[in-house]
């Protein structure tokens, strides 16, 4: 089979649950996960070992601890953000117009977005790859390589094991990590601040950073077999 057809379906599916906020359901589900990594066997032996390695971290007993390791690794700074187009356009007006595109393009996916998340984010991102053929899926999460490239240059400067969760993303999009310069978070009382062109960048519901953000992408009925990303 070719590499571009093999199924990612599953492996996309489990990396948006680990890259989503590690939720008592969630990390209950971590064994069922890992056997879905390793049925459909996307990931390279190497890669597959370090994303059991996370699962393992994500699956210890106090999951306070885990929690607050999740939002210390998303959630205090740019560098690491899973909102994609905050590392290309910031809190920007163009960002609001990316986001519009995005959605066109959920929609010409066959999927509605309904979520109180951002479409940009990379749990978003992933899964609607999950819903694609292996092919368009592969080049979609491969149009954001630059930017997850920088996020696991970030992580892997913190050694932190999340790193590895962005590493197997990059090789889903058939792509090898790589090194890249990253700018140094602003203060955190600086990156926080609303921007007015956004409302704060919130979607109506939004729940407060580090909580549960429920994702709601569901078929759209009006999908037509020949559209394309």
């Amino acid at each position: 089979m070719n590499k571009k057809d093999q199924a990612i379906t599953l492996s996309c599916r489990v990396l948006a649950k680990l890259l989503d906020y590690p939720s008592d359901e969630t990390r209950a589900l971590l064994p069922q996960l890992l056997q879905a990594l390793r049925e459909e066997g996307a990931l390279s032996p190497t890669r597959l070992a370090e994303v059991e390695a996370l699962l393992r971290q994500i699956g210890r007993p106090d999951a306070y601890a885990v929690q607050a390791l999740y939002v210390e690794s998303f959630d205090r700074g740019r560098a690491t953000s899973l909102h994609m187009f905050e590392h290309v356009h910031g809190d920007s007006r163009e960002r609001g117009q990316a986001l519009v595109d995005l959605q066109q393009t959920y929609l010409a996916g066959g999927m509605y977005f309904d979520a109180s998340e951002l479409p940009d984010y990379l749990p978003v991102v992933l899964e609607f790859a999950s819903t694609q053929p292996p092919a368009l899926a592969r080049e979609f999460l491969g149009e954001m390589a630059h930017i997850l490239n920088a996020i696991h240059t970030a992580l892997i400067k913190r050694e932190n094991r999340y790193a590895a969760a962005i590493g197997a993303v990059l090789e889903l999009a058939g792509e090898r990590p790589q090194a890249v310069p990253i700018t140094a978070d602003e203060a955190l009382d600086e990156a926080w601040q609303e921007p007015a062109a956004f409302d704060g960048c919130s979607s109506k519901g939004q729940s407060k950073p580090g909580a549960p953000q429920p994702i709601h992408l569901v078929k759209n009925d009006k999908y037509q077999q020949g559209a394309r990303l």
